[in-house]
């Protein structure tokens, strides 16, 4: 019967820190340091391989259980978020959601730094760098300073979406940080605001009952939907920059595995948004929320499948 109880606390816990987010941010991580290896033929230890991924998902899960804790108001009044752990007093006092995030967010430091044993220090320094900056933009840009106040929200709040990547990159090789391991930070960015307008345009009632003034609730639902095919198209345009990049010596890093992907995927995703403009209701919101997520999984993989060929 204890066990069984345990087990259960275990749930309620890892619910808290919304691992279908942190999954794909992992993802990305993973994504971005198998292109750079394959590129540069490097090995990664297994070492750093944990080290890297571990400290990916404990700051993932570090930040969304502490933005969960700050927003365990409004959760509490929103349908889709009031059977949260915080707000059904699953996990209660929700100090207790606090503490566990802080515990997190050092874990993923510690973890971050730990590269510096495995690879170099200054990658390692790099590596604790992003996962602090992803931390600061989440929680505090976005949630505590943004969220409530401001419809550049989720843009200026994003920014921590490309840490993922980066800090893949970095934990095998410097090399083209700025060219490479930044493109593959932007696919991120340049995918979070689509992503939650697509999101907050199916639960814009929601939004409105607690006057978080989210782009989809302070403009028309008219004008909503063209913005986010417009962010859409510009995602999808900036997606092909990586077949454009090229090494130190020259050659493409990746080639027409990736760009192939890219559009016919883009493609798909300009097709869904179009249809958002003409008929912007929850169902084909909901549809464009649903495929941005494989979407961006795909241009991942076809980045890994390229860089290897």
């Amino acid at each position: 019967m204890q066990k069984q109880k345990s087990e259960s606390r275990v749930a309620v816990y890892y619910e808290l820190t919304k691992p279908k987010i942190w999954y794909l941010l992992v993802f990305t991580a993973f994504g971005a340091a198998l292109t750079a290896a394959q590129i540069y033929n490097i090995e990664i230890s297994p070492i750093t391989w944990m080290l890297m991924l571990f400290s990916v998902a404990s700051g993932s899960a570090a930040a969304n259980t502490l933005t969960n804790y700050h927003d365990r108001d409004i959760d509490a009044i929103m349908e889709r978020t009031k059977g949260r752990p915080i707000p059904s007093k699953r996990i209660f006092p929700a100090v207790k959601a606090r503490n566990f995030g802080l515990v997190l967010a050092a874990i993923s430091l510690v973890l971050a730094f730990g590269i510096s044993f495995t690879t170099t220090v200054e990658q390692g320094l790099w590596a604790t760098a992003f996962i602090a900056f992803g931390l600061v933009n989440n929680i505090l840009v976005y949630s505590y300073g943004l969220k409530r106040r401001s419809r550049t929200n989720i843009i200026l709040g994003g920014i921590c979406g490309g840490s993922p990547p980066m800090i893949g990159w970095v934990a095998v090789t410097m090399t083209d940080l700025w060219t490479m391991g930044l493109a593959m930070a932007g696919l991120v960015f340049i995918w979070i605001p689509m992503h939650i307008w697509a999101l907050t345009l199916h639960f814009k009632e929601d939004y409105k009952k607690v006057n978080v003034p989210m782009l989809t609730v302070v403009q028309s639902e008219k004008t909503s939907s063209r913005i986010i095919a417009g962010s859409t198209v510009v995602m999808v345009l900036f997606s092909i920059a990586p077949f454009f990049i090229l090494t130190e010596t020259g050659e493409k890093m990746v080639g027409d595995v990736y760009l192939w992907t890219a559009i016919a995927s883009g493609a798909l995703m300009i097709g869904i948004s179009i249809w958002v403009i003409f008929k912007p209701v929850e169902k084909a919101a909901w549809t464009l929320f649903k495929f941005s997520s494989p979407y961006l999984a795909v241009l991942f993989i076809a980045l890994m499948v390229d860089s290897g060929l």
